[in-house]
């Protein structure tokens, strides 16, 4: 396997059916698994240059990953080099779809799958289809966030066949809140159980990076009195009238800080220093703001989003304004060294994911920066406490409502 760094040699040495392929973004999961799949699964050789023998033990291949990446075709662009094809030639059958459409492929037997990034997390219909697909096939799931909580890890150890179902899972490790209103997890008991089996189905990809991230924290200031009317006085200003839960409180104060001209300046400020930028960010009204702004100044832009799908901009001067749940992975930027957070989103994992996209192997840039702008309101303090930690913000407890 000639084409394969190091690191990845090593890891496909330790890849087995059920296994959870680590590695952190860029650190090329996909083309470790391609070459597992033609080697180790179908018994052929790969060098990734395009010299391939003959598979001896074919399979049909089914890659369920992001709808972003189905859509542009990064799956095909990998598998190129395998001689592996969804339309002409191919050395064994292969398709690619969304997790999203997951479970029109759940009375499909005797095939390799590969799940790209992990969403087999809790009891929906995504983790019921991928159960039933784990029983009748061979597997292997790649993420750079495999999960936060043993809960995460709950349907990876039933697919394992480590546990018969959740239930059994849960009444050997899971210990509930007595007090709470709702079925709250208090603690996890027998945790080097939990650590053991982690540890058989976790393959890690360690490699040093030739890239350093930079980090700056970028502070302005938001309207105060505003943001008071809702914190402390609990009342929606915009609507003149009574806030009725602790989401609409949240939101709202997200509102008061991320609608601020200055956050825009900011992004501005940065913008003229490194002339091509990735800018995440939430809502809609964000978008409105950013995009007006760099219309006004006749800055090139466009857009990645649930309604546009502009693919990324060329030239020397370019912003890419893209919303998170869109866009936080499934793609590559190998063109910025640059990425603004115009406000922070929730989730450490679609923070990380969303750092990624520029953060690749292949990447010109020995140096990435990443403008984080936020603001001293509560709300905001609270978001980046919960980062740190690698947790998830809980607007009930901010709220207290």
């Amino acid at each position: 396997m000639s084409g394969l760094y190091a690191h990845q040699k090593a890891a496909m040495e330790q890849m087995k059916s059920g296994c959870v392929l680590c590695g952190e973004v860029g650190s090329g999961k996909s083309r470790t698994a391609l070459a597992y799949f033609t080697a180790k699964v179908c018994g052929g050789y790969s060098t990734y240059d395009g010299a391939h023998s003959c598979l001896r033990r074919p399979r049909p291949l089914y890659v369920i990953t992001t709808a972003r990446k189905r859509d542009t075709m990064d799956w095909d662009t990998e598998a190129v080099p395998f001689l592996i094809s969804s339309e002409g030639f191919s050395v064994c059958e292969f398709h690619v779809d969304s997790w999203n459409n997951i479970g029109k492929y759940t009375d499909v037997h005797g095939a390799f799958f590969i799940f790209d990034e992990q969403r087999s997390v809790g009891r929906g219909a995504w983790s019921k289809a991928f159960l039933k697909i784990a029983k009748g096939n061979d597997w292997v799931m790649l993420t750079a966030t495999p999960g936060d909580v043993w809960m995460d890890y709950a349907t990876l150890f039933i697919a394992n066949g480590f546990y018969r179902n959740i239930t059994e899972f849960r009444n050997e490790h899971v210990v509930y809140s007595r007090f709470a209103k709702y079925p709250k997890i208090d603690r996890y008991v027998n945790t080097g159980k939990l650590e053991r089996l982690r540890k058989r189905i976790l393959i890690p990809m360690e490699f040093s990076k030739e890239a350093v991230r930079h980090e700056e924290w970028i502070k302005v200031g938001y309207d105060e009195e505003l943001y008071a009317k809702f914190a402390v006085n609990r009342w929606n200003a915009y609507e003149n009238e009574p806030i009725l839960n602790a989401s609409q409180y949240c939101q709202l104060c997200r509102r008061v800080v991320n609608e601020d001209r200055r956050r825009c300046e900011a992004v501005w400020n940065i913008l003229n220093r490194c002339r091509k930028a990735i800018i995440f960010y939430n809502y809609n009204y964000e978008l409105s703001l950013l995009s007006e702004m760099l219309l006004e100044r006749q800055y090139p832009h466009a857009e990645w989003n649930g309604h546009r799908h502009n693919p990324l901009p060329d030239g020397e001067v370019w912003a890419y304004l893209v919303q998170y749940t869109a866009g936080a992975e499934g793609w590559n930027c190998v063109t910025t060294d640059t990425v603004i957070f115009y406000s922070l989103n929730y989730s450490y994992k679609i923070m990380e994911q969303a750092q990624g996209r520029i953060d690749r192997m292949n990447t010109p840039y020995k140096d990435l920066w990443y403008y984080f702008v936020f603001c001293d309101a509560d709300i905001d303090k609270a978001v980046r406490r919960c980062l740190k930690r690698k947790t998830i913000f809980n607007e009930k407890a901010f709220a207290g409502l």
